[in-house]
């Protein structure tokens, strides 16, 4: 018995000693009472185009977080719409390091995603988020800083065409797209059978009954009216359908589309004319082909005809090339406003 309560004093005398060791050894985190950021300077300016979203935009550096004992810290560069207070905010980064270099595509993504409108020089709030890898690790914040920002967007403007043709749903209405961003002349191929109108898109780019729309003025004579319309009407048929928002002036042209040129059966004289698919959207058809060129064009005139490459059918652009003869399937793809294609496949 005595060696036994000895044997447990023993025991009990070892883990206090560790115990102590164990405390002396702990080391407690100190939150930084703050860390800043040391560049760039605040009111900054960047622009940025689409030509260069490669290269380097924006560089940001800040002083370390310093929590008082050697420790591993994760910090996020947060980004928002200047003046919103953080309410909806962008990770645009996150390191170990303390600088963060954005490419253009990359910083124009973040201005994107804040809400920077395109094209206006606008405030884009920048902040770090200091964090350790604890589990109950408060962040840290650095200060703010606001660059100003011109951000672009390569997507063309839309409106949706909407009406019998896809039972008067705006937000699966086929598309038509304006030349350029802030250009109001749209255009694109659709079929139509019946009435339809152009619905814009709302502020965060949902298209759907109660945006701006427009139709006809009522004298079917080609002018849009936005209050006050009616349906603007079209016999069953596939349409290039153009519409000027600002002019106030809408058109369509029937088209039926074949291939021609001297790769073709009819050479430069008579197309070859393709059918609808109304299941892929696409112009279609089997054609036995030699080598030359060849075009695309609508009624088997000259007025609408497409040249230029595989991905990037234009407007009278060149000839099209066929280096080997054979049998191809054709399949003409003006689905998408202004982005044009089409492919041959050897059968």
């Amino acid at each position: 018995m005595k060696n036994t309560f000895k044997i447990l004093m023993l025991t009990l005398v070892s883990i206090g000693f560790w115990s102590c060791e164990d405390e002396q050894d702990l080391m407690f985190l100190t939150p930084p009472s703050s860390f800043s950021i040391l560049t760039p300077d605040g009111g900054t300016s960047i622009e940025l185009t689409p030509a260069l979203q490669n290269n380097p935009a924006l560089t940001v550096s800040w002083s370390e977080a310093d929590y008082g004992t050697p420790t591993a810290v994760s910090y996020d560069i947060e980004v928002a719409k200047a003046g919103s207070d953080f309410e909806s905010i962008v990770i645009a980064g996150n390191t170990t390091g303390t600088n963060i270099t954005w490419s253009v595509a990359e910083l124009n993504g973040a201005a994107g995603a804040a809400g920077l409108t395109p094209f206006v020089e606008e405030g884009l709030d920048i902040r770090i988020k200091a964090t350790t890898g604890t589990v109950d690790s408060q962040p840290v914040y650095s200060n703010v800083i606001t660059v100003l920002v011109t951000s672009y967007t390569t997507e063309l403007p839309k409106l949706a065409v909407t009406g019998n043709h896809q039972g008067w749903n705006p937000p699966t209405a086929p598309r038509i797209a304006a030349s350029g961003f802030g250009a109001t002349d749209y255009e694109g191929y659709i079929w139509l059978d019946g009435g339809y109108k152009f619905v814009g898109p709302s502020e965060s780019g949902a298209f759907n009954w109660g945006n701006t729309d427009w139709g006809d003025d009522g004298s079917f004579s080609g002018v849009l009216a936005e209050s006050g319309e009616t349906d603007c009407i079209a016999s069953p048929g596939y349409y290039r359908v153009r519409a000027n928002t600002t002019t106030l002036v809408y058109s369509t042209d029937v088209t039926v589309w074949g291939i021609v040129g001297a790769a073709t059966p009819g050479g430069w004289d008579n197309s070859t004319v393709l059918t609808y698919n109304p299941s892929t959207l696409k112009w279609e058809g089997t054609v036995t082909m030699t080598a030359g060129g060849y075009k695309f064009r609508a009624n088997n005139a000259w007025t609408i005809n497409l040249g230029g490459s595989t991905d990037n059918l234009t407007y009278d652009g060149p000839d099209l090339i066929l280096d080997a003869a054979g049998t191809y399937l054709v399949r003409l793809d003006l689905s998408n406003p202004r982005a044009y294609t089409y492919e041959l496949i050897a059968q």
